[in-house]
């Protein structure tokens, strides 16, 4: 399983740098935005595990970067941290009112920020803790990484599976090409975007052993989607 991703939405690029230096140190991968609109832009890419989001920035600020956030479906739950001079109550209460997780005031200290980071992660995953998931028929767990249709088993490779357990995060949700390949293939491996197709063939070979109902919809030109209700 990859390691989980930090979006990091700072202009200040020597913070930034640093802040990516302990984070990856730390274990953690990550991505850095200088503006709220590139923020914006690397989330319709990636859906990062937690954001990292300064207060005040050059176009969006943090507080409006974090209401287009807690606005989308994809990242209505994504633990976020603002990071912030200025530490006022009225300050703080405006930032979770605008849907912040944590709040760090600076300065502060990398190792901080990281124990921060790493409780949010932890009390997120308790939250979406589900390891057995169902639609239309398809059954995918997590633990014992096993799939089942209609209670029959569905033999799938490694990477099949991944694809898999992804389209099953959100079904009837389309997830780009380039989604797919970074979130099952890893963004630091180059996989041609064709890949992504042949996988999905062979995704659904397997799970239609049997006569099964083909559930994959392919959107030309967007990517794909499971979708029961599929012409």
């Amino acid at each position: 399983m990859a390691a989980p991703l930090i979006l990091i939405v700072e202009d200040e690029a020597p913070l930034s740098e640093l802040l990516r230096y302990n984070l990856e140190k730390a274990g953690y991968r990550v991505q850095i935005a200088a503006n709220g609109e590139d923020a914006l832009h690397w989330v319709d890419v990636d859906v990062p595990d937690l954001a990292v989001v300064d207060w005040m920035l050059p176009d969006l600020s943090g507080i409006e970067v974090c209401r287009a956030l807690r606005s989308r479906t994809e990242t209505r739950k994504l633990p976020i941290i603002m990071l912030t001079a200025r530490g006022e109550e009225s300050d703080r209460v405006l930032g979770f009112e605008s849907g912040v997780d944590d709040y760090v005031v600076k300065p502060y200290s990398p190792r901080e920020l990281i124990a921060r980071v790493q409780a949010q992660l932890r009390r997120n995953d308790v939250h979406n803790a589900v390891l057995v998931k169902e639609y239309a028929g398809v059954t995918i767990d997590l633990e014992a990484h096993r799939v089942k249709r209609n209670d029959k088993p569905v033999h799938l490779s490694p990477t099949c599976f991944k694809l898999l357990e992804t389209l099953m995060e959100r079904p009837e949700y389309v997830y780009s090409r380039e989604r797919l390949l970074n979130r099952v293939w890893g963004r630091d491996v180059y996989v041609e975007a064709r890949t992504v197709d042949v996988h999905i063939r062979r995704l659904r070979q397997a799970l239609g052993v049997g006569g099964g109902k083909d559930i994959i919809r392919t959107v030309r030109g967007a990517g794909y989607a499971l979708d029961q209700n599929k012409i």
